[in-house]
């Protein structure tokens, strides 16, 4: 076999294929774009990269046949937090083949030992966690934008190799025609009448106060969590202008408690609807399919992340942001389902409100890590 690391523009798009050729024939693979995926790994749009570093590789059978990928990171705010100096693996791809995988594993281990790391959580993404993090294990279903999708054998190749299971990512899904329960109902609309209590959604003319305000609010809310590192308004930007091309303002809410941010919730249309038949591409052509799928509307949104205050974290403020999305989304008459991904389930607090609003499970992802 044939280990190339990514340093020219044949690599980069070698690294990009791996992917297309390990998924070519299974229809629920929704292929990411390649401009999402090459972002991670630019300097000029991945804030990571000031206080961090990361380098990936492909492999090849000894006949040139691409058969596997596997990109290795270290964020220096994290890395240090838990026992262990600990670097992640991500982006990775193969063919149902042990000697393959470890070869891809070794790789990773050898450069994250070289830079002083003694283990390796994985697979995980260079960035937030809100895209291209941890290994499913549940629900081979269509994914929607950002999320991980993986072939069943992946989860043996990960445990043959050592990787034992950190946390789990659960997934729930919400059909959205169907009422919210009653006692649910009851409390939102209380909480949504309450005197002081004020609900916005985003406006993106004030971009930079509800990006402050976000991060108000997330810093506040993840602050006990372990190995929570705070989200800084440089990340923040980044990740509102990468929403810009599919968000809807309606769909992304804060709430205020005497005009105090205390608590939002990130829904963005599917973008996986858009791009199924793209191919990873954006070229003219692809631009232009985008637009008219775009125009068409999709029928499935993600609720990227949600956070509370701690201080308003029995409120109810959450039940209320979901009463006003309610009264924006049904009237439309587009959507009929709400992805809620990712919670941990080390998040009881947050499993506990998918299970009130009615949601049922959809898919179970795995962080995963390997101790050297």
């Amino acid at each position: 076999m044939i280990l190339t690391e990514v340093k020219d523009s044949q690599s980069k798009q070698e690294f990009l294929d791996v992917a297309r050729k390990i998924y070519k024939n299974d229809t629920n693979w929704v292929c990411p774009l390649d401009i999402d995926i090459e972002a991670v790994f630019d300097p000029s749009k991945n804030n990571f990269h000031n206080h961090g570093q990361c380098a990936r590789w492909v492999l090849k059978s000894e006949s040139g046949e691409l058969i596997g990928r596997i990109a290795a990171f270290i964020n220096e705010k994290k890395a240090y937090q838990v026992e262990q100096p600990t670097g992640g693996i991500g982006f990775f791809e193969c063919i149902n083949n042990s000697e393959a995988s470890s070869i891809l594993f070794d790789t990773a281990r050898i450069w994250l030992t070289e830079r002083g790391m003694k283990a390796m959580d994985g697979p995980i993404n260079f960035g937030e966690n809100d895209s291209f993090w941890g290994l499913l294990v549940e629900g081979f279903t269509p994914p929607s934008f950002g999320m991980n999708y993986h072939l069943p054998y992946y989860r043996n190749l990960f445990e043959s190799y050592g990787f034992t299971t950190l946390y789990q990512q659960i997934t729930n899904h919400l059909q959205v025609t169907k009422p919210f329960p009653e006692r649910f109902t009851k409390i939102a609309q209380w909480v949504a009448n309450k005197p002081g209590y004020s609900f916005k959604h985003l406006d993106s003319a004030k971009l930079d106060k509800f990006a402050n305000d976000f991060i108000e609010i997330y810093n506040d809310a993840w602050r006990d969590f372990e190995n929570f590192v705070p989200i800084t308004l440089q990340t923040a930007l980044q990740s509102f202008e990468k929403m810009k091309a599919i968000m809807d303002e309606k769909l992304i809410w804060f709430a205020y408690v005497d005009d105090e941010p205390a608590s939002f919730v990130v829904i963005l249309p599917d973008a996986n609807q858009l791009i199924k038949n793209l191919n990873g591409k954006l070229g003219l052509i692809e631009k232009l399919k985008f637009a008219y799928y775009r125009w068409k509307g999709v029928n499935r949104m993600r609720a990227v992340v949600m956070g509370t205050k701690q201080a308003f974290q029995k409120h109810g403020l959450e039940s209320a942001l979901f009463i006003k999305l309610k009264e924006y989304v049904l009237p439309l008459n587009q959507y009929t389902e709400l992805e809620l991904s990712w919670v941990g389930d080390f998040n009881d607090k947050m499993l506990s409100l998918h299970e009130a609003t009615g949601a049922t499970f959809g898919k179970k992802h795995l962080t995963m890590r390997k101790i050297f």
